[in-house]
């Protein structure tokens, strides 16, 4: 029985990962959870799965989280705050940390478990993004692994089972096309928050499913590979694939392609990332091809997803470019969900902020300089943003 901590247990990453849990009580045993503010939710977490230790993020949420799990015997260690999830994150005698909390918030946790010696089980693109020149050193140090628990990294990494040293020619990730796949150019002005949040292929929470829409999602995903698997940028290709069927692919040296297929459905990724390198049985729909009907693929149009060049951008300045184009798009993405700016200002917004960067981008950054950087771009982000929103005055004379 393996042991596992969650953290993130209240969105979308989390609640799939209990199901597995809660399928699999034979293969996996619950230490250690933590969550954002949702103390309901959480609370029912905790007296179904009985972990030694919770923590809430936000810590005005304490008592309250308390006096929901006050009648459980015996009782868990009930923390708060950054300071308590960085605890759960590193107790006992978890195996694995599924690490399902959203931006950059993750980054500290995360590195808390590799140090505690844990395997990660990576579901936080941030914690390679923004923090992989100071993630990639302490990974190798604690000689823990990581394992992605997304669907494109995944797939990779399940194609790369058995292929040999420097066999790895390219990286062929695919995506969706998101919200705005089938839409003309000229119609993206038109487009409204609720319209960013419609995916046509898979539930996922609002942030991601807008990165979804402006294709970054893809972007940071290229750059994650880029510090996963030690690929250049030039190695690293994006094809949009509607179905969602094939969800990444590896050329090797002699021109052979594999593929991983199957249903979208984020558990099997999750449940790979928990069990491996065993592989678990379970009575999931098995992928029927016929059913699947077509496979179809096309190239990402660069003039509707300007984000994807701006990612790749990043991605070859290096150092703490990454963080800041993380930062930026977070606050962005945030500023356009509140309605303070429109969805086609968010490339504009995070291509600005980048551009401020270069003059002190940092090629070899410490923990503490990516952290710093981190605040700066979304100070940044938001100083643009009024630059951006605020009306021009109108001359009447």
């Amino acid at each position: 029985m393996k042991a596992i901590t969650l953290l993130g247990s209240t969105g979308s990453i989390g609640t799939q990962t209990l199901d597995i849990l809660e399928s699999h009580p034979e293969d996996f045993r619950l230490v250690g959870i933590a969550a954002g503010n949702n103390v309901e939710l959480l609370a029912q977490q905790v007296r179904q799965f009985r972990p030694e230790i919770v923590a809430i993020c936000n810590e005005s949420k304490l008592e309250s989280l308390r006096e929901a799990l006050a009648d459980l015997d015996p009782q868990p260690q009930i923390l708060a705050g950054d300071e308590g999830v960085v605890e759960v994150a590193r107790y006992g005698d978890a195996e694995a940390v599924v690490t399902g909390i959203v931006g950059c918030a993750g980054l500290l946790p995360t590195l808390a478990a590799i140090a505690a010696g844990k395997d990660i089980a990576l579901a936080n693109k941030e914690t390679l993004i923004a923090g992989g020149p100071a993630v990639l050193p302490l990974v190798e140090k604690h000689g823990v692994k990581l394992l992605p628990a997304d669907s494109e990294h995944s797939a990779i990494f399940q194609c790369l089972q058995g292929v040999p040293d420097r066999g790895l020619r390219r990286i062929i990730l695919t995506a969706s096309g998101g919200a705005f796949r089938d839409w003309p150019t000229e119609k993206l002005p038109q487009v409204t928050v609720a319209d960013a949040l419609k995916h046509p292929n898979w539930s996922m929470g609002r942030k991601i499913t807008v990165d979804s829409a402006t294709l970054m999602n893809k972007g940071l995903e290229v750059i994650e590979a880029h510090y996963l698997f030690g690929m250049d940028y030039d190695d690293i290709d994006i094809v949009i694939h509607p179905q969602s069927i094939i969800h990444s692919l590896i050329e090797l040296q002699d021109t052979s392609v594999l593929a991983q297929l199957g249903w979208p459905d984020m558990r099997l990724p999750l449940l790979y990332a928990i069990s491996w390198p065993d592989r678990i049985y379970t009575d999931w729909e098995p992928l029927d091809l016929v059913k699947a009907g077509d496979l179809t693929f096309r190239e990402p149009d660069h003039a509707k997803y300007p984000c994807m060049d701006i990612a790749y951008a990043a991605g070859r300045a290096g150092g703490t470019m990454t963080a800041v184009l993380n930062a930026a798009n977070e606050q962005a993405v945030a500023l356009f969900l509140d309605k303070k700016i429109s969805y086609l200002d968010i490339p504009k917004v995070i291509e600005q902020v980048c551009d401020r960067h270069r003059i002190d981008l940092n090629a070899q950054p410490s923990l503490e300089d990516i952290l710093a950087v981190d605040d700066w771009a979304r100070l940044q982000t938001l100083a643009v943003s009024e630059t951006l929103t605020r009306p021009v005055a109108v001359s009447m004379g």
